[in-house]
């Protein structure tokens, strides 16, 4: 057991390897991506040549893939898979930018995209008079096979209305008044995007007289900017669900779990306090909900994120305070790893995400790295 475990309660923890992704601002300094034990023991270390602009996803096949944070030399950045030892066996070049899903490979499969394609999130600076009178930079998602040919693109500005439809006249106006006041530039600063899996709300949606929105396949989307959170119908493009500016406060990570509700790790940038909330997309309403006591001592106002565990349980990462732990669905505590590698990981000091899988999950990669 490390020094930097605070706490296991092995009997109620969900048991696995965890994926702890540090950002590096600055490729001066080795970077290390870790995979740790349940008792922090760092089970194996991929050491990178680039800057981390986000987190980083385990392959089935022990293989690491991750977004570089080039932006200083924009030639370099996109995303490269490593072997168990750090070599580089493929990269893509793009202006990549916070998420990516590797459908049916890692993510989730869709039905009507190709297992082994590759949804990445990148950036187009452009001038976009809708939005505002300046350059801004705009969300752009492309989808990418292993010959990294394109087969589908979509471009954040040519849904800016459609967005508005999906909000409120209150909330629409908060969003207008952001922009304009605040944030003109990085008008949206997306930072998630999942692909829908299967899932209970877009059963009942079927059986409805209503539009399905969360069908399995869209994709789930984050303006942390403005506060919103939403669902891109594909291939359409069509943003068909939105929500957020009256209860949102710079949040990461929205995802679908498959009982149809959207995690979100609600920051708390302006409110002064984190939070984790499961939210009925059907109702609009928040059905769970996790904050600090008192709430202040829970409070990362950027980056971060959380998963839902096999068990019910949540593992939560809390960015900015270097501070990961896993709750039970009344809150208790029964897993805390704080300030985690800080002394080998001088070049950061926030954790933008972390992932656990099960064993058999990581099994590929423990037998590859056993016979080292």
């Amino acid at each position: 057991m490390t020094e930097e475990l605070r706490y296991h309660d092995p009997k109620r923890a969900s048991d696995g390897l965890t994926l702890i992704s540090y950002i590096y601002k600055e490729p001066d300094d080795p970077v290390h991506i870790y995979l740790v034990d349940m008792d922090g023991t760092v089970i194996h270390q991929w050491t990178v040549e680039t800057a981390l602009q986000s987190y980083a996803k385990l392959l089935p096949d022990g293989n690491l893939i991750y977004p570089t944070r080039d932006r200083t030399n924009i030639q370099e950045a996109g995303i490269r898979e490593l072997d168990p030892e750090s070599n580089v066996v493929w990269s893509y070049h793009c202006r990549i930018d916070h998420d990516m899903q590797l459908v049916g490979v890692h993510d989730h499969s869709a039905p009507d995209i190709p297992d082994g394609h590759m949804l990445l999130h990148t950036l187009d600076d452009h001038m976009v008079p809708e939005i505002a009178p300046e350059l801004v930079r705009n969300p752009y998602i492309v989808e990418i096979d292993r010959a990294k040919d394109l087969h589908w693109e979509w471009r954040g500005e040519d849904h800016f209305d459609e967005l508005r439809e999906q909000l409120s006249s209150e909330d629409w106006e908060f969003v207008r008044n952001r922009i304009d006041t605040r944030y003109g530039f990085d008008w949206a600063h997306n930072n998630t995007l999942q692909v829908i899996p299967d899932n209970e709300t877009y059963r009942k949606e079927l059986g409805g007289d209503g539009p399905v929105r969360f069908e399995p396949g869209n994709i789930v989307f984050s303006y942390r900017s403005v506060d919103v959170i939403g669902v891109i119908d594909y291939p359409s493009g069509e943003i068909v669900w939105a929500w957020g500016p009256s209860e949102l406060d710079g949040q990461h990570l929205p995802h679908m779990l498959e009982n149809g509700n959207l995690l979100v790790f609600d920051n708390g940038t302006e409110r002064g306090w984190s939070r984790v909330i499961e939210v009925d997309p059907l109702t609009e309403e928040i059905v769970w909900e996790y904050r600090g006591s008192p709430k202040e001592d829970f409070y990362s106002p950027a980056i971060s994120g959380a998963q839902r565990l096999p068990n019910g349980n949540t593992l939560v990462c809390s960015g900015n305070q270097q501070w990961l732990f896993e709750i039970t669905p009344a809150g208790d505590l029964v897993w805390e790893y704080e300030e985690p590698l800080r002394e080998q990981n001088r070049g950061s000091d926030m954790i933008y995400r972390c992932q656990r899988y099960s064993r058999e999950y990581c099994q590929p990669l423990l037998d590859r790295i056993s016979h080292e």
